[in-house]
């Protein structure tokens, strides 16, 4: 199930309808249903997949991922190379132009770069506060040098989207917000919040004008409503297939239905405060060996999940095949608790989202219930996203469920999220919830930043991997999710997901 492939299905593309009755759409045009709905659209101000899925029509960015396997492709940088451990040198595509007619050029880059670290308009403030400088070599050549070595710096151009100098500085900021200016496959025709987002292609595009010559987004989060929508015939494809409806989709002789495994991982993150049960190793190992996982895939995501036994996927720098899931094993458990003094058991609080993830307040819900069953008392904590994660990044939680999945394919900027001693200064440990500090982990993940050679790094990564999961259980490792979408059956409309799960409609062909 984790292996990466390539899927298709065909849609129809007759009779759609636009927006009121009677409204016929053309043949290459399509409808599309996401469960996400957009919430600006200035491509720095909001680094949720959900808001990057939809930016990455409007704007490029210096580099791009492509294919099933999302390898790391030129975009707007037609090369790049790593000069020293700092320092990062991209060769500008020449000829390109942003929707409005202006050329782009180096002077675009520094300023989107230097926009980074804006408050006012950016959530990517790490990165733009990791910038030392950015050097405009010629109107072609860009040096970017980092404070400190960021080994994954290339690997994340595809998320850091390019804006256009003059346009932006002209524009009120509150137009920026609504109205995307950039070089995409696609310009936005009208966004109606909360209602639809329509697009038509960009004929002039550097890459080819795309195939899909219009395309409307309507943002459905109730996913109900997404799958009414689409038995109606009013929507062509539906993201976030949720897994109660899967066998609906599946017999329904009208539609198609399409699933890859995902990048994804669904964990529980511990702290290990001294004097805490789960700063003892046991304790750590007792909870994950409490867990009925396989009971989870089977019952509540309907067998649409994977066995995960670390946190970083398959293509992931760092992913080690060698690690093993600990056997659920009750008795183990109660004995490893009697061992840290703990027969008894003791009192956790386990925090997590109910509405971003696959059935994540019942994944949360069925962990209570297995750790109740070795002693140990679950008070839950299961709330809305927009509450939970700033919780999250406050750090203050000390049990919780979480979904992962590194954009940069590498398993170093996870851990330094995620796993390193929190350390505000220096920007480690943003996602580090419940403060867990290893001063192992943080040397050994520290050292990989240095090493410029890729595969000497990944080696020194799957032994920190190896360390973290296997000799510390730092965290509780559970799935990693099935990515489910549906279609009409009918016209070859060929789509194949990303590992992403971006809807990228420049990759849409008819």
């Amino acid at each position: 199930m984790r292996r990466t492939i390539v899927l298709f299905f065909s849609i129809v593309a007759i009779m759609m309808l636009c927006g009121g009755p009677g409204q016929v759409m053309a043949a290459s045009s399509i409808v599309v249903a996401q469960d996400d709905p957009p919430r600006m659209m200035n491509p720095h101000g909001d680094d949720s997949d959900a808001g990057l899925q939809y930016f990455a029509n409007f704007f490029d960015g210096l580099l791009q991922r492509k294919g099933s396997d999302g390898t790391l492709a030129p975009a707007l940088a037609e090369r790049w190379e790593r000069l020293d451990a700092l320092s990062w040198k991209f060769y500008l595509r020449k000829g390109v132009k942003f929707h409005n007619g202006n050329p782009f050029n180096a002077a675009d880059v520094k300023f989107s770069f230097e926009r980074l670290s804006n408050p006012e308009v950016s959530e990517f403030l790490n990165t733009g506060k990791s910038l030392d400088s950015i050097e405009i070599i010629d109107d072609y050549t860009v040096v970017i040098k980092t404070k400190e070595p960021i080994p994954w710096f290339a690997n994340n151009m595809h998320q850091i989207f390019m804006m256009d100098k003059e346009d932006t500085e002209a524009r009120d900021q509150g137009e920026v917000m609504v109205k995307p200016m950039g070089t995409g496959a696609y310009k936005l025709e009208e966004w109606v919040k909360g209602s639809y987002v329509r697009m038509a292609a960009n004929e002039d595009y550097w890459e080819g004008a795309p195939p899909i010559k219009k395309v409307e987004v309507r943002p459905i989060t109730e996913s109900s409503t997404r799958f009414a929508a689409l038995v109606s015939g009013q929507v062509d494809i539906v993201t976030g297939v949720p897994v109660e409806l899967y066998d609906k989709v599946k017999n329904n002789p009208k539609l198609e239905i399409l699933s890859r495994p995902a990048r994804r991982s669904i964990f529980l993150a511990l702290g290990n405060k001294p004097g805490s049960p789960m700063a003892d190793i046991r304790v750590r190992r007792a909870m994950y060996m409490a867990i009925n996982e396989g009971e989870i895939i089977e019952k509540i995501m309907r067998g649409h999940a994977a066995f995960a036994a670390q946190i970083p996927d398959p293509p992931t720098i760092g992913y080690n095949a060698e690690i093993k899931r600990l056997p659920y094993d009750l008795e183990m458990a109660k004995k490893l608790l009697k061992e840290a003094g703990y027969e008894n058991g003791f009192e956790v609080t386990l925090t997590g989202p109910n509405d971003r993830y696959i059935q994540d307040a019942k994944i949360a819900e069925a962990v209570a219930r297995y750790l109740a069953k070795v002693g140990i008392k679950v008070k839950l904590d299961v709330k809305p996203k927009s509450i939970f994660f700033p919780e999250v990044s406050a750090g203050k939680l000390e049990f919780y469920l979480i979904g992962w999945f590194d954009g940069t394919f590498d398993m170093g900027r996870t851990y330094f999220k995620l796993a390193h001693s929190r350390d505000e200064t220096r920007g480690f440990g943003e996602l580090n919830g419940a403060d867990y500090s290893d001063p192992e982990i943080d040397k050994l993940l520290e050292s990989t930043a240095d090493i410029i050679d890729v595969a000497e790094r990944g080696k020194v990564l799957q032994q920190l991997n190896k360390m973290a999961m296997v000799d510390k259980v730092i965290w509780i490792p559970l799935h990693y999710q099935v990515d489910l979408y549906a279609g009409q059956k009918g016209k070859e409309i060929k789509f194949s997901p990303r590992p992403d799960r971006w809807m990228v409609y420049k990759e849409i062909s008819n």
